[in-house]
């Protein structure tokens, strides 16, 4: 099976700025979350722009580590936005509650928009904006929920949806969800896409869940550091014990994808599940939409952003130094979209498959963007321009 790499990542648009009923370490986390942001567009700039993981060496697997991961980091932090904007601690009531689900519907159906014109732009890049948009609205009705009660509604969706996708994908057509690339309209985006929200969402549900959390707290940021690492294992590690245990399940997928298939437990190489045999079901690679790879990919997000909250917090000089990066991340609609132009401007045609060079030109210009931009305005300017068209829901009583 040919390996394509076309993964897009999607920002998380500006969301307000967490805060703290005792107004503790308020700042930090927004810079913590931003950081963690700014490290999933470069390592969407990485899966894009970078050179092919299939080079090898370090800078190869660096490239793998990138592959998917960003992009279910992004989706994780999706929650964040959702939570923020309905009520972190407490979920928004009354007429302050119809408002803001009024801007999450907003904000869902530009991204919509703004995912279609991308689309059409005719790069190679599976664009992720309208599939975002789509999961916000699932989750909308959700949002009054407590963490508790979130992480089990993540969990149990983790482990059924991939299951009913597989099926589902057996009914509409012959192969994997990626192979049903023709199907359109709410098909593509619910079943058939690049990035279906049956499986997607639980990385939306799994954010909204520690977005309820006190991540003030030094206790809460170590235990989720180190349920980050579990789910990781378990999720990885528990895909390469049964490619290995389970009887044929590695031969099956070998006599479908090659030698590659050694590293479907953790790398893309394989390529993209099928209908062919259910043996897919048991690999974790990024883009697999398997229980086994959504339970690895949450970890990574939620060992990435309770690391980048507590390194802040532990690190003080850390924030002047990673200032370019934190700028980024306070704008990754902006990153999102500027990645997507200078590709169309540059005329790259095959991704991944640039030159590291062209990787750190995108990285650079970016922060440098940022970092200049962010001195003189308190957002990105698409953020801004999103920040204006939620705005009219102010307007409902």
């Amino acid at each position: 099976m040919a390996r394509q790499h076309t993964e897009v990542a999607a920002p998380t648009l500006g969301a307000p700025a967490p805060t703290h009923e005792n107004g503790r370490a308020a700042a930090g986390r927004l810079i913590g979350v931003d950081l963690a942001r700014g490290l999933a567009v470069f390592g969407m700039y990485a899966a894009h722009v970078g050179p092919d993981p299939d080079q090898g060496g370090v800078t190869g697997f660096l490239m793998e580590l990138a592959h998917g991961r960003a992009s279910a980091l992004f989706a994780f932090l999706a929650g964040f936005t959702v939570v923020l904007i309905t009520g972190r601690s407490t979920p928004k009531t009354g007429r302050a509650g119809r408002q803001a689900v009024a801007k999450v519907v907003i904000r869902a159906a530009l991204l919509l928009a703004v995912g279609t014109a991308l689309t059409m732009t005719g790069t190679p890049v599976e664009v992720i904006l309208a599939f975002y948009g789509a999961y916000f609205l699932l989750v909308l009705p959700l949002y009054r929920l407590s963490a508790r009660s979130l992480a089990v509604i993540a969990v149990g969706a983790a482990v059924i949806f991939p299951q009913v996708l597989y099926f589902v994908a057996q009914v509409i057509g012959d192969g994997g969800p990626r192979s049903q690339g023709e199907a359109g309209g709410i098909v593509s985006l619910l079943f058939s896409g690049s990035y279906p929200a049956l499986t997607w969402v639980p990385f939306v549900i799994a954010g909204m869940a520690v977005a309820r959390l006190d991540l003030a707290s030094a206790m809460v940021r170590t235990r989720l550091a180190v349920t980050g690492l579990f789910l990781a294992v378990a999720g990885y590690g528990g895909s390469w014990l049964a490619l290995h245990l389970v009887p044929g399940a590695l031969d099956a997928i070998t006599g479908l994808a090659g030698p590659g298939a050694a590293s479907a437990w953790w790398s893309d190489i394989a390529g993209y599940p099928t209908g062919d045999t259910s043996a897919w079901l048991l690999v974790a690679s990024p883009h697999s939409e398997t229980t086994l790879s959504i339970v690895g990919n949450a970890g990574v997000a939620i060992a990435v952003v309770a690391t980048c909250l507590t390194a802040v917090d532990a690190v003080p000089r850390l924030h002047a130094l990673a200032r370019p990066a934190i700028a980024v991340g306070s704008m990754s609609l902006t990153a999102y979209v500027f990645h997507i132009a200078g590709i169309w401007l540059l005329g790259i045609e095959e991704l991944p498959g640039s030159s590291l060079p062209v990787l750190l030109g995108f990285i650079a210009a970016s922060m440098v963007f940022a970092t200049v931009w962010s001195r003189f305005f308190r957002r990105g300017p698409l953020e801004g321009l999103m920040a204006r068209a939620t705005g009219i829901a102010r307007h409902i009583r």
